[in-house]
């Protein structure tokens, strides 16, 4: 099996959309990772996007409960069309991903707001079960919900996630569907966010969501495609604070 790094460059050389209705993404993420200090990330990368470029974004949640969603395209092609409704800020950024190892990489958003995450990943014999079943799946199970209820209850059981939801809503009610199809670890990381260190990984005392979206209380990497309604008014006044340019 490729170690992740080769999996992202195959992936950053041939994307491709998945077949189906509606909105649709490929590429590779960081689900989410909790820091004990009560912060929050998560990363999505994908180079092929049925909304046109692809692109990067970078969630993170302060203690106090506040999103900002980073990204490389305007808010309505990207992340905030879907969760804007609980995001209190979109920076625009030039977000660059940075390996120096199979398993070892950084992000770096440059802009007003610099942001340094570094993330190392791992496999454990659960992690290689999981991507074992999952390559078993056919196709069109990963559209169905019964499927992913059990996908995710698995995750939740063997990988210490939490509770996890790969279907539902998001903050701006539209239907999602979440395919993590390869998963890795991560089993160490460091970051800081305008100057300010987050401290160690840890689960947080309440797990972290953005409405029927939850963030798993370990860190997990993802070879990943998702699907999403379309909606033909997208609700941009939900933004708190226009995209402000690095």
């Amino acid at each position: 099996m490729m170690n992740p790094h080769e999996r992202v460059k195959q992936i950053e050389e041939n994307a491709s959309l998945p077949a189906g209705r509606g909105e649709r993404f490929a590429g590779y993420a960081v689900i989410g990772l909790p820091f004990s200090s009560g912060h929050v990330l998560a990363l999505r990368r994908f180079p092929a996007s049925s909304l046109g470029a692809g692109y990067t974004s970078v969630w993170h949640r302060d203690p106090s409960g506040g999103w900002t969603f980073y990204s490389t395209v305007a808010p309505e092609q990207s992340c905030s069309r879907y969760f804007g409704s609980q995001v209190e800020e979109n920076v625009d950024a030039q977000i660059r991903i940075e390996w120096d190892g199979p398993e070892n990489f950084r992000v770096i958003a440059d802009c007003f707001r610099p942001l340094t995450w570094e993330i190392r990943l791992s496999q454990t014999a659960a992690s290689r079960l999981m991507n074992a079943a999952a390559r078993l799946v056919p196709d069109s199970w990963w559209q169905k919900r019964f499927m992913l209820r059990v996908m995710a209850a698995a995750a939740r059981w063997f990988l210490r996630t939490g509770k996890m939801n790969l279907a539902g809503r998001t903050p701006n009610e539209q239907e999602f569907k979440a395919n993590p199809q390869q998963v890795w670890l991560v089993k160490s990381s460091r970051a800081e966010v305008s100057g300010v260190d987050l401290g160690p990984v840890g689960p947080l005392p309440a797990q972290a969501r953005l409405n029927d979206f939850l963030i798993p209380q370990r860190g997990i990497f993802a070879i990943a495609r998702s699907f999403l309604e379309s909606k033909d008014r997208v609700v941009l006044t939900s933004y708190k604070k226009e995209p402000a340019s690095c």
